[in-house]
């Protein structure tokens, strides 16, 4: 669990240093400026068009603020970044927010739930066409991930357990070159690298998340502190994502354009951003983002997503139990400690949104 440990306490130590050098809630009051860090993936893709298309800037003028989205090639290391301090919102998904700021201490609030995955992260075998097959395998992911999520998911509903392979950590960003070694036989990955690997001879996909459906949630991460002194920032962001999914949703031309350049951004064309957008559940209308941020359902994803980070030494160094970090959901319940919430889901702007109020 070394690699574990450190991870966290670096979070743990930088989000410190930020205290000492006296990032209070007033600093962030008198903010003009906000920078959003995103990395490549299907249903974060839209951030990329909304930057370039102006939609973001258009947003930002209407509330007399500066908005800048930044694409970071690791995904891992946006999060990090924004965890440091470096960002005020990034790109992330459910789990990661609870074991990357949220356990480093950085209280944060999901602004937008933008999609589920519905397939589009799997676990991916060479010359093997069975999840069980995976016994004694070594298996490439990004480690303590939801990649390694779903690894342990597949893993329990075929009776193994992560005993039974070893895992072998490596960025996103490296993981469709590792796969052309021949020492490679197993990853677990998301788009679009899990299409590029799919196209290798011989691979099968045999377990995905359309297996645990609503489990694996593409969210966008606000500083807690920063949104409530700068509710401006949250009304902005919201009315960009809005505009940029009415347009994406679109049977037009521009709808189709808009999805080119997503699909070019992402280092594939039309028909290949289509094939993902298939495995992606995307919540193109506010209202149906904001009721599945409140269902029940929600809470029973946390409370399993919490159990397993705590399984894998993921909230903490010396963390006694799921506990000890509270999550605060959107239909009022909490999760754990009351009196340590790190992690928000808040329906309020998404609700906006729908009522037409930005």
């Amino acid at each position: 669990m070394l690699r574990q440990a450190n991870r966290i306490l670096t979070a743990a130590v930088l989000c410190a240093a930020l205290s000492l050098l006296g990032v209070t809630q007033a600093q962030a009051a008198d903010k003009q400026q906000f920078r959003i860090a995103w990395s490549i993936y299907v249903g974060w893709m839209p951030w990329g068009y909304a930057k370039d298309s102006g939609i973001v800037d258009k947003w930002a003028d209407k509330y007399d603020i500066g908005i800048d989205v930044v694409q970071i090639n690791d995904y891992i290391e946006s999060i990090n970044q924004y965890t440091a301090g470096a960002f005020d919102g990034c790109t992330m998904t459910n789990m990661d927010a609870l074991t990357i700021p949220a356990a480093g201490g950085v209280d944060s609030t999901a602004l937008i739930v933008g999609d589920f995955s519905d397939g589009n992260d799997a676990i991916l075998l060479k010359d093997r066409e069975k999840l069980t097959q995976i016994k004694g395998l070594p298996v490439n992911l990004v480690e303590l991930s939801v990649s390694h999520y779903l690894l342990a998911r597949g893993l329990a509903s075929v009776g193994l357990s992560e005993r039974d392979i070893q895992v072998v950590n490596t960025s996103d960003a490296d993981i469709v070159g590792a796969y052309q070694s021949p020492d490679v036989q197993a990853v677990v990955t998301w788009n679009p690298q899990k299409n590029e690997i799919l196209k290798q001879p011989d691979t099968y996909n045999v377990f995905d998340s359309a297996d645990i459906p609503g489990e694996i949630i593409d969210l966008l991460v606000v500083n807690t502190e920063t949104l409530k002194a700068n509710p401006a920032l949250g009304k902005a962001l919201t009315g960009a994502w809005y505009e940029t999914m009415a347009i994406m949703a679109e049977d037009s031309e521009r709808g189709r354009a808009a999805r080119a350049a997503m699909a070019r951004a992402a280092g594939t064309d039309a028909v290949g951003y289509q094939a993902q957008l298939e495995t992606t559940r995307m919540f193109y209308e506010p209202a149906a983002a904001a009721a599945f941020a409140r269902a029940p359902k929600l809470g029973e994803t946390m409370d399993y997503v919490r159990g397993f980070s705590f399984e894998h030494g993921l909230l903490g160094e010396g963390a006694p139990s799921p506990d000890v970090i509270g999550i605060a959901l959107a239909d009022g319940r909490v999760l754990g400690d009351a009196g340590n919430l790190k992690l928000r889901f808040d329906a309020a702007y998404m609700q906006m949104a729908a009522d037409g109020e930005l």
